[in-house]
């Protein structure tokens, strides 16, 4: 019975000890990343695409699974939003233009599986959650009047005159949950670095807007997809 149970406690440790002493030789990895960013599904109508910045880390639990938190930042592009046409109040008139744009922070929390370690070329999948900020600004544009100015600082005189400025209609700001899923591959260039392509989509569940009435207008949850480049070390 001691044995037994001498041999099973053994085992035990091997299997324990084999995996963490594999990922003990690069246990804790860090990417830095770049690309483009899709805007889709009811996103598309209202924001335009853009790029985003991304920089992880990563502990890697064994050659397989590894758990990485993620900061990226996402700037998203100006988009014209198409107004209704109305007949403006008596004494009012219509806006021309209304454009928005909005960039996105989030920070990340999942898992990747990385199916096969046997060689270079080794595709992965990632999934996990995490927290989205996102500000909007809503502007159209308009002219106002700038009196004559000089800044040596600035190596620049004015003399003054009316110029095209752009009128803040709205700035907003929510923090919501979302979750991301996808995949990618790293191609290891030497033993300590790699390269990495990969895609991811996320959803963000947003907050519902109500008119004055109190009826709902819609919720703005986000659909995006990163494409990024970048690499491990």
């Amino acid at each position: 019975m001691r044995r037994l149970v001498s041999f099973i406690f053994t085992l035990l440790v091997v299997v324990v000890a084999v995996p963490r002493a594999q990922a003990q030789e690069k246990p804790v990895t860090v990417n830095l990343g770049g690309g483009y960013t899709f805007a889709l599904s009811d996103v598309r109508d209202h924001l335009g695409d853009g790029f985003n910045i991304n920089l992880g880390v990563t502990y890697n639990v064994n050659e397989r699974i590894g758990i990485q938190t993620e900061y990226s930042f996402t700037g998203l592009g100006q988009k014209l939003v198409d107004l209704p046409t109305v007949t403006p109040p008596p004494g009012a008139s219509a806006l021309r233009n209304l454009y928005a744009d909005m960039n996105m922070q989030y920070l990340t929390f999942s898992t990747v599986f990385t199916p096969s370690t046997e060689n270079r070329v080794k595709p992965y999948v990632v999934t996990g959650a995490g927290v989205y900020w996102r500000p909007v600004t809503v502007t159209t544009p308009g002219a106002g009047y700038v009196p004559p100015y000089c800044d040596p600082w600035f190596y620049w005189c004015y003399p003054g005159g009316i110029v095209p400025v752009d009128y803040i209609l709205a700035e907003e700001t929510s923090t919501d949950f979302g979750i991301n899923l996808g995949g990618g591959v790293n191609f290891g260039l030497t033993d300590a670095v790699s390269f990495y392509a990969e895609a991811r989509y996320h959803y963000i569940w947003g907050p519902e807007l109500k008119n004055a009435a109190g009826a709902s207008q819609g919720k703005a949850n986000g659909q995006f997809l990163p494409i990024t480049f970048g690499f491990r070390f």
